[in-house]
């Protein structure tokens, strides 16, 4: 048995497969291109301090296709769908959040981000027991600064997370209200759709089945098919990856400052919650006309990413974006994404 350790698991485990790969056909390639173009006529103009860090995310391979997605192909509601992200990204800015700003929600360990399940999507699990501050905003806040640092975490071609959510020791008084889960699910069903890879809830007792009897109604179908309730997690995480308290093999101690160390670097996040490494268009990032310096620590494109850019490119756009019949796909196989 593998010693107690305070290290954070911030990479998956040699060899996984990232999956799912999504593939698209020349309809749907057609329509994510056309969202692309609808949204870069939203895009606040490049004097705007906020331009540089709306266009980074718009340019991330996963934020078209998955608002096509989630808007099953159509094309009026995905415009709606992404309009809405964008407006609420300019007025939360999730991706500038400073550290220190919600650090103290971290001190007991009710949210923390620690390894990766088979397919390669990052694990966030959330112990409502340990439950530390008073309702305020700045726990969402601190929710949304997590699901910001697991996105970073993704490794090249995963577009998901896992959830795992742990009863144990949960009271009445510790469990988070109907109307705080609530928001927590507009964000997350809205604002991160097509995030969710799988929301596992286990430890859960019958005094508080009430409680996901309370919120079901506000979970969106898709959503829903996702949960499970005490599943065996060593069959869809390893157990190298795996917290010991569930099964696995990763005897993790949680610490407060080591754990939140961790995470801070391995993000390369700044204390005003930019990045140590400027991005591009930001005051102090490096002309487009220089020559970058390789950094390993930045992931490339995986190959599906490439694939997907190359196909985006050649791809036609008719006039009509309507929501026709999707054709069956027939594009190549899936390209494996392998974690070395």
């Amino acid at each position: 048995m593998p010693e107690p350790t305070n290290d954070v698991l911030v990479t998956p485990s040699p060899g996984t497969i990232v999956g799912p790969i999504h593939e698209y056909t020349d309809d749907q390639l057609a329509k994510i291109k056309a969202l692309r173009e609808y949204a870069d006529t939203l895009l606040l103009p490049s004097t705007d301090p906020y331009h540089p860090w709306e266009l980074r995310w718009l340019n991330k391979p996963d934020t078209m296709t998955r608002y096509s997605r989630a808007s099953k192909w159509n094309f009026a509601d995905a415009q709606k769908r992404i309009k809405a992200t964008i407006e609420w990204r300019r007025e939360f800015k999730p991706d500038l959040i400073p550290p220190e700003e919600v650090r103290i929600e971290s001190e007991t360990g009710k949210i923390i981000i620690n390894g990766f399940d088979r397919d390669g999507r990052p694990i966030i699990y959330m112990r409502p027991g340990r439950e530390n501050t008073e309702v305020s905003p700045r726990q969402l806040r601190h929710l949304v600064w997590c699901l910001e640092r697991a996105k970073d975490l993704m490794p090249s071609g995963q577009e998901s997370l896992v959830i795992i959510v742990d009863y144990k020791s949960t009271t009445l008084r510790t469990n988070p209200s109907i109307s705080v889960a609530r928001k927590v699910l507009h964000i997350l069903q809205q604002h991160y759709v097509e995030t969710l890879g799988r929301a596992l809830v286990v430890n859960l007792p019958m005094l508080l089945s009430f409680f996901y009897k309370g919120i079901s109604p506000f979970l969106d179908p898709v959503t829903r098919d996702k949960m499970r309730f005490n599943p065996d997690l060593n069959e869809l995480i390893p157990p190298e990856q795996l917290d010991a308290d569930f099964g696995g093999e990763h005897r993790y101690e949680f610490e407060a400052k080591s754990y939140w160390d961790q995470i801070v670097a391995a993000c390369d996040i700044a204390p005003d919650g930019t990045r140590y490494q400027k991005i591009e268009g930001e005051a102090g990032a490096p002309s487009t006309q220089e020559t970058p310096t390789t950094d390993e620590s930045v992931p490339s494109p995986s190959s599906s990413e490439t694939a997907l850019e190359e196909k985006l490119a050649n791809v036609s756009i008719s006039k009509d974006t309507s929501d026709s019949p999707l054709v069956t796909p027939h594009l190549d196989q899936p390209t494996a994404v392998t974690v070395s």
